[in-house]
């Protein structure tokens, strides 16, 4: 028995800060004060607060050490682990009380509000171990589904449950399986969709690195339900922490006879394999990924037939996401009526956001479905940094839309976000304050859908490289107001013809910028302004005479020689060599250059 067991977040971002050093250093002086045989060192998963990693808890008093780097960790090992005194100073602020007492995590702003499903494991246990998820009800849910379920009866609990995908298009799970099941076939297939194309978003590869085994239960369970025997998992190989300890997880299962053959001498059969994908973000529509595993291009096939009917290698096969399964084991050990007690009416359960971009907490929460957003961004997010304003959140990615101000107390669920032409998508939830420019923001999406589509159809290939166009030839102040009409049209176009879900819901971030930031596309047709001041084309700087002092600071950093000036005279920039690269503005102490 160990007195104190110290938990680091071994997941990517903490990985990138230097982690794995802080481990290291971490053993070596627990080695050096003799605490080997008191204090165990674990590597889990993400915590979810990656904005202050590297992080550290320590149990069990549950400190948590945030921004620890590896000079810190000698003074941690003599006063936290050997003489038992916190080292305060490297403590996160909000777990202090003022009387200098300890709060636990799950009373702080950003985690009180969470219900950890999909990501219970995450942060708690070590991934490569099989002892540590077993100890944690692992593969109790897969041994009472073929002990004392029948697969129908699986099938209907999921569906009792109300879970709906959660890779995006929000398609009830349980539904999905029911279809599958009664078609028979030599061959039926389980995937999951681990690709997680969204710009931002990193909820399947958190599940991956932190909680392996979950990943592989559920798709046992779903094979058990619908009668397929092998399984596949499509993950994109820029993901090498979570694709090495999926294997090793998987490597693990199978000698425990967990995988493989006459699994709980039950007669059932089931194993799995994982496929590398390229990165391609169309691989993330289901017909795609499969065409990919096959060893094919990763283009899109007409539906129907249906992968229910005729999927993977022509055979039935289930496809669901990562978070989708992870939720699968908990459903099955805890009762339908436990998941659909959460959530809202149509919405069940929970759903996991990557809060990323303007905010003060990015990283990765769990939350009950129907959470508005101003609970998300002000309360569990901190709101938004240096006293600036919350403008918008893009949910779903290249595929979804944004939720002005004005719709902040929106609860955020799959009705209510399509209402306000939106979408869930497969969780990334990108915050933007006052500075951001809403037709640029456009852009960025329309220059990665561009970037990513197959090509197979026409209205996709062609329809979203017109529309970026379009959106170039307006932030470049070139654009009409017959341009805006032509935007919108253009747009529906594309929705209505294009073949898979990546070219029909393209438009949305320009339709949806449309409908609630109009006024800022006209601004850059009629006013030939930005109103951010964001677009280039259509800022310059200017110097403020009464403030400058003639420093020369600026026109002597200017990389163009743009600014002109006699030493304690005001300086003047001249706008026809100007890059607007912002150095000068920057650079002046004296608040004395303006953006316009």
């Amino acid at each position: 028995m160990y007195r104190s067991h110290v938990l680091v977040c071994g997941g990517t971002g903490c990985t990138s800060s230097n982690s794995q050093a802080i481990i290291d250093t971490l053993e070596k002086e627990i080695a050096a004060n003799d605490l080997t045989e008191e204090v165990k060192v674990v590597r889990t998963g993400c915590f979810g607060l990656c904005a202050l990693g590297p992080i550290m808890i320590v149990y069990p008093e549950g400190c948590f050490y945030s921004c620890v780097q590896v000079e810190d960790i000698p003074e941690i090992v003599s006063e936290h682990l050997l003489k038992g005194r916190i080292v305060t100073r490297l403590l996160y602020d909000e777990t202090v009380e003022n009387e200098g007492e300890i709060k636990a995590l799950n009373e702080t702003d950003f985690y009180k509000k969470q219900v950890r499903v999909a990501l219970r494991n995450c942060g708690v246990i070590n991934p490569e171990s099989l002892d540590e998820y077993i100890a944690n009800d692992g593969y109790q849910a897969l041994a009472k589904c073929l002990t004392e379920y029948t697969p129908e009866q699986v099938i209907q609990i999921v569906t009792d449950s109300g879970l709906r995908g959660r890779g995006g298009g929000g398609f009830p799970t349980g539904r999905k399986w029911a279809l599958t099941a009664p078609n028979k076939a030599p061959q039926k297939y389980v995937v999951c969709n681990a690709d997680e194309g969204d710009p931002g978003a990193f909820m399947d590869r958190s599940v991956l690195e932190g909680d392996p085994h979950c990943l592989i239960e559920a798709m046992a369970i779903a094979g058990y339900a619908i009668g397929a025997t092998m399984g596949y998992v499509y993950v994109r190989a820029e993901y090498p922490i979570a694709v090495r300890r999926l294997q090793i997880a998987i490597d693990a299962a199978r000698e425990e006879g967990l995988l493989g053959k006459d699994i709980f001498g039950s007669g059932f059969d089931f194993d799995m394999e994982i496929r590398l994908g390229a990165g391609a973000f169309v691989c993330g529509e289901e017909t795609a990924l499969m065409t990919s595993i096959e060893g094919n291009r990763g283009e899109p096939r007409p539906r129907p037939p249906y992968p229910a009917v005729k999927g993977l290698y022509g055979c039935p096969t289930v496809e669901n996401n990562v978070e989708t399964f992870a939720n699968i084991p908990q459903i099955i050990l805890r009762g339908a009526d436990w998941f659909a007690s959460m959530g809202t009416e149509k919405s069940k359960g929970t759903k996991v956001f990557a809060l990323g971009g303007k905010i003060k907490h990015t990283g990765l929460v769990e939350i009950p479905m129907g959470t508005t957003l101003r609970e998300i961004v002000e309360e569990i997010g901190g709101g938004i940094p240096n006293g600036k304003k919350f403008k918008a959140a893009q949910t779903g990615g290249p595929s979804g839309g944004c939720i002005p101000a004005s719709l902040i107390d929106t609860p955020v669920d799959y009705d209510n976000l399509i209402a306000i032409g939106c979408m869930m998508g497969s969780g990334g939830l990108i915050v933007m304050d006052e500075d951001t420019c809403m037709v640029d923001m456009a852009k960025f999406f329309l220059e990665f859908t561009v970037d990513e589509s197959c090509g197979k159809c026409t209205p996709c290939r062609i329809g979203t490289k017109r529309l970026l166009e379009k959106l170039e030839k307006i932030t470049e102040g070139k654009g009409t107001l017959e341009d805006i009409d032509e935007l919108e049209e253009l747009c529906n176009y594309i929705k209505q013809n294009s073949l898979c879900g990546l070219g029909q819901t393209a438009p949305n971030p320009v339709l949806s910028t449309l409908r609630f930031f109009r006024d800022e596309y006209i601004a850059h047709v009629v006013d030939k302004k930005c109103p951010a001041g964001v677009c280039k084309s259509l800022m310059h700087y200017e110097v403020v005479a009464d403030k400058c002092k003639g420093c020369t600071a600026c026109a002597r950093k200017c990389p163009v020689g743009a600014i002109q000036g006699a030493v304690k005279e005001p300086h003047v920039i001249d706008q026809e060599k100007c890059i607007k690269c912002g150095v000068c503005m920057d650079t002046c102490k004296f608040g004395a250059i303006v953006k316009k």
